[in-house]
């Protein structure tokens, strides 16, 4: 987007950490961090292909009496020079509106909200439409959802479909503020839309929906001091608030966010006072962190059958946003296996997808039923089974060639088996437990430590575009994932040598 006024609140100020406009505000100067440029890559492109799909004229069918007008603004523009412009559009009566802004006061708090489409209906007012990277409605057979045809906004009439909305609040924040200043222009309908990962439809809502919560979230104060969040690891002004945090000594470095407030409703704010508390764990937990060690166990590990088998298969997957799965692991303590597909994914009729998904699925099943049949015990592996458990079912659930019932019978068995349901059991992280956490403890490395889930998304569109460099980093970070939850599992089998138990730092 182009250059904003940052004294202005925006939609996005109001979801996660509320000291981030503080620094906004006092630091203009400091640049995104170097995981967020590459990120913007792929925010540009959902909003290019949203584009490139607007009608530029009336279609065969409209009447030559449909007025029909698209107007796009320039995003590079200062946020005055926008709103300028995107009120002279609706003086104007353009039906499409690109890349507007409107500026106003809610509450008595400045705030400005740029609209990715301004769509005219008949009686001249407008409904916004934001472009999302979420996934904004799902299919359903009990709900139903109205969309407009992207190509036949300011054209087409909406359609009935069967899906349920899903929720994401900055999405919504968005919807409303552009709402409420539409309304002081008297120009609101009373609906908004968002564009999601299937760009083709623009899911219309009631606009009003979450102007309460806006409300409610703009009338708190803006923090005057930080606090650590999980998201803080990726933000830009990080590398300010952490020596802050530390001077205060607070105790959500070590219990960040949410973890911290049974600690604070206690009169406890800071590190030193929770160790000097005696609370048992949490004090335990608080010491360690201090003392630089990342993972103590709770106690003597007992033997863990569960963690091994006669043939062992370690399982890490990669999906691209909301969209699908284009990379399946497999790691059998000697050899690593990719199935992977570089064709787009998503959809309801995917071939690329499903014929990668089915290749995969055959060869696990395949394995398990060789070992069956020579007698020998099996198990497949995962670290924190929702992602792996999702893109199973819902990969069955879309084709045809995979039995539905088969991969739900598999995945309930105790031959699937997740190993961050023992972590959590019997160890304890002062980072989190994670496999980026738990499997260096247990003397794994990865060759691109550098790698996390973001910027997997940013080498998917590289692969995408046919990089050889990109494809093989992320089958390499794959296949590391894979040796990392076979590492930690040995590690809890052996009972979680070489760490501290937490009686010990009593």
């Amino acid at each position: 987007m182009g250059s904003a006024d940052v004294s202005l609140v925006r939609a996005s100020d109001l979801v996660g950490c509320r000291y981030r406009l503080r620094q906004r505000l006092a630091h203009p100067e400091i640049p995104p961090l170097p995981d967020a440029v590459e990120r913007q890559p792929q925010v540009d492109a959902g909003r290019a292909a949203v584009f490139g799909l607007l009608p530029t004229k009336r279609a065969l069918g409209d009447g030559r009496r449909k007025a029909f007008s698209r107007l796009a603004l320039d995003p590079s523009q200062p946020v005055a020079e926008r709103e300028a412009a995107t009120r002279k559009c609706v003086k104007d009566r353009a039906t499409l509106i690109v890349d507007g802004a409107l500026t106003g006061q809610v509450d008595g708090v400045p705030v400005v909200a740029e609209i990715d489409i301004l769509v005219r209906r008949d009686d001249g007012s407008y409904v916004p439409v934001i472009v999302s990277n979420h996934r904004v409605a799902r299919a359903s057979t009990t709900s139903t959802m109205q969309f407009i045809p992207t190509r036949r906004l300011g054209l087409g009439k909406p359609l009935d479909i069967g899906a349920k909305a899903r929720h994401h609040t900055v999405d919504g924040y968005r919807i409303a503020l552009a709402h409420l200043l539409l309304e002081e222009a008297g120009l609101a309908s009373g609906l908004g839309a968002v564009v999601g990962q299937d760009r083709e439809r623009a899911y219309l809502g009631d606009a009003t929906k979450h102007v309460e919560a806006l409300r409610d979230a703009l009338a708190q104060p803006t923090p005057e001091y930080p606090l650590r969040l999980k998201q803080c690891a990726s933000c830009r002004y990080w590398a300010l608030c952490e020596p802050e945090l530390k001077a205060m000594d607070d105790i959500s470095l070590v219990f960040p966010g949410q973890k911290a407030r049974p600690l604070r409703e206690r009169g406890i704010t800071t590190v030193e006072e929770t160790i000097a508390a005696d609370l048992g764990e949490p004090s335990q937990i608080a010491r360690a962190w201090r003392d630089g060690i990342p993972v103590l166990a709770r106690g003597d590990v007992p033997a863990l059958p569960e963690l091994c088998a006669d043939v062992e298969i370690d399982v890490d997957m990669e999906a691209y946003l909301d969209q699908g799965a284009y990379l399946w692991g497999a790691f059998d303590g000697a050899e690593y296996r990719a199935f992977a597909t570089w064709e787009e994914v998503g959809g309801a009729v995917n071939a690329a997808e499903e014929e990668n998904f089915l290749a995969f699925w055959t060869w696990l099943q395949s394995v398990r039923r060789r070992a069956h049949e020579e007698g020998k015990t099996f198990r497949a592996y995962c670290y924190a089974s929702g992602g792996e458990n999702h893109w199973l079912m819902a990969s069955a659930r879309r084709f045809a060639s995979v039995d539905e019932a088969e991969v739900r019978a598999f995945i309930s068995s105790d031959e699937w088996v997740d190993v961050f349901t023992y972590v959590r059991r019997y160890l304890v992280g002062t980072e989190g437990l994670g496999l980026k956490v738990v499997a260096p403890v247990a003397g794994f490395t990865w060759d691109d430590d550098d790698m996390d889930g973001e910027r997997s998304v940013a080498l998917r569109r590289e692969a995408r575009l046919g990089s050889a460099e990109a494809r093989d980093m992320l089958v390499r970070y794959n296949g590391d994932d894979c040796r990392a939850t076979a590492a930690v599992r040995r590690f809890l089998s052996a009972g979680a040598p070489g760490i501290p138990r937490l009686s010990s730092l009593l």
